[in-house]
């Protein structure tokens, strides 16, 4: 098998393991892409931990224990289920965000509500891995895990891979619950010299594609 026929059986291996439109995604032309060296790190904050999808969050309202909850998982688009309010969007926020923005909404309920978030569970730093390499699949990281460490758990590349074909699929979320998916490029020389590409970590839910 050619490389060009292998990078094409790559890429439907890939497009599988989505199975999320991507049509309405800004980054879903294969030909756009944003270059690791000038991807922000959203997910990595000064400010402290942010919330991902499948945490387990306690919401609690002080003197309101009906409308409190200490068991609220994160679902997939990003929003947590809660009492009066129903879906609230709180992934990428941290904790402390997280509960300004819950108290701003329950005031048309609750006069001057008092919010405390706490993370109770974090989800798995799970990731999948397809194209080129040995072993592909889904894998649970370390926290701080980055693409080399991907590559690693998925048995390295195979004799087809395209040192400067490596991508990071990420999915992002507007406020309204809308979302788009991020493509990030890495060349396999920028990983390996260190820098801002090495640093780059993986968020619970990215797609690592080597060509």
């Amino acid at each position: 098998m050619n490389v060009a026929r292998r990078a094409s059986v790559s890429f439907a291996a890939f497009a599988a393991v989505l199975a999320l439109p991507l049509a309405s995604c800004r980054h879903s032309d294969p030909g756009v892409y944003i270059w690791a060296e000038d991807a922000r790190q959203a997910a990595r904050r000064e400010t402290g931990y942010v919330i991902e999808p499948g945490d387990v969050l306690s919401v609690r309202v002080w003197n309101q224990e009906p409308i409190s909850t200490t068991r609220a998982r994160v679902r997939t688009d990003g929003k947590i289920s809660l009492p009066l309010l129903q879906d609230v969007q709180v992934v990428k926020t941290t904790p402390d965000e997280a509960a300004r923005l819950i108290s701003a909404k329950l005031k048309a309920f609750v006069a001057n509500p008092v919010v405390t978030v706490t993370v109770e569970e974090t989800s798995p730093l799970r990731v999948t891995v397809v194209g080129e390499v040995t072993r592909p699949g889904r894998y649970d990281l370390e926290a701080g895990a980055g693409v080399l460490d991907a590559l690693a758990a998925a048995g390295g590349f195979t004799a087809f891979a395209s040192p400067d074909g490596i991508y990071v699929l990420r999915r992002g979320y507007y406020e309204d619950g809308r979302q788009e998916r991020a493509r990030i490029r890495f060349r396999y020389d920028a990983l390996s010299r260190g820098g801002r590409a090495a640093s780059f970590q993986l968020s619970p839910g990215d797609v690592v594609v080597f060509e």
